[in-house]
């Protein structure tokens, strides 16, 4: 292989790799304002729903979660002398009650699927259902890290760091040391027998549905933005036998602010289909 052809080889994968990094990198994005129009969205004030409709929703659906999860560990039970049974509930499966548990829900389910843009890899798509304008669509996973804390070891290479509008940071890389890190951080926090937040996220299986926001593409001007991102703390009652369905956990133990999530929400209905865009860049009035 001569130099020219391993010249463009490295060209080639620079230029995928910045296609799917430039709309999270401030100062391209900045040169590019004016052309680039539909990729902003100019919101008035931080909330597109009320946090009281944020809670509401995630109860809900982390309620039928639970339910749907001690319905199938007493039907393991039951089945319990018959061993050859006992695993016929694998990871896909489960994967499929999840999306169920969503349909009867919310009436809609999503699933991670090869983005309808070219060149940028994995994208979320509505694949069953009809939701509606205002509806919590999918959530931002991964480790919070407050704005003193450090991160720069996982943010290298790393086209998943979303950055909150009060400078926390959420790592929602689901590879290397970020995944690591959430393990570590995961296995660290727990109330009796509650853990306080979800590992399967970090799998190809996530046991809650919500949890692939990080694959949400950016919209472009042939493909505007049908969600948007919100932030939401999550209070002091949220049900504490519900958290294990949360797909985020501090950096450190001691943290004194409530813990940060952020929710995608639909700007409009999306049909059955669609692919879900959204605002990797947003000017906040």
């Amino acid at each position: 292989m001569n130099m020219n052809n391993i010249m463009k080889k490295i060209f080639k994968a620079f230029e995928v790799r910045w296609k799917s990094y430039r709309h999270r990198f401030v100062p391209w994005i900045a040169l590019n304002l004016q052309r680039n129009q539909r990729t902003l969205r100019r919101v008035k004030g931080r909330s597109l729903i009320q946090d009281k409709q944020v809670f509401a929703s995630l109860v809900c659906l982390f309620t039928e979660l639970l339910r749907n999860d001690l319905q199938s560990q007493r039907e393991l039970l039951r089945l319990l002398p018959a061993r050859s049974r006992i695993y016929s509930k694998d990871e896909h499966e489960q994967r499929r009650d999840s999306r169920a548990v969503m349909m009867e829900t919310s009436g809609f389910s999503i699933e991670r699927k090869r983005s309808s843009l070219r060149g940028a890899g994995t994208g979320v798509f509505v694949t069953g259902g009809h939701v509606r304008k205002e509806n919590i669509v999918a959530m931002y996973p991964g480790t919070i890290y407050q704005a003193d804390e450090p991160i720069f070891f996982q943010s290298i290479k790393n086209p998943f760091v979303f950055r909150c509008i009060d400078g926390i940071l959420i790592d929602g890389n689901d590879k290397a040391i970020s995944k690591a890190v959430y393990r570590s951080c995961s296995g660290r926090d727990r109330v009796g027998p509650f853990p306080l937040s979800d590992c399967s996220w970090l799998t190809s299986h996530p046991v809650n549905p919500l949890a692939v926001g990080q694959y949400v593409n950016n919209c472009s001007n042939e493909r505007e933005a049908n969600v948007c991102y919100q932030e939401f703390d999550v209070p002091n009652e949220f049900p504490l036998e519900l958290r294990q369905y949360l797909p985020n956990v501090n950096y450190k133990s001691d943290t004194q602010r409530p813990l940060r999530t952020v929710v995608l929400v639909s700007l409009r209905d999306i049909r059955r289909g669609e692919e879900l865009f959204s605002n990797y860049y947003t000017i906040v009035h």
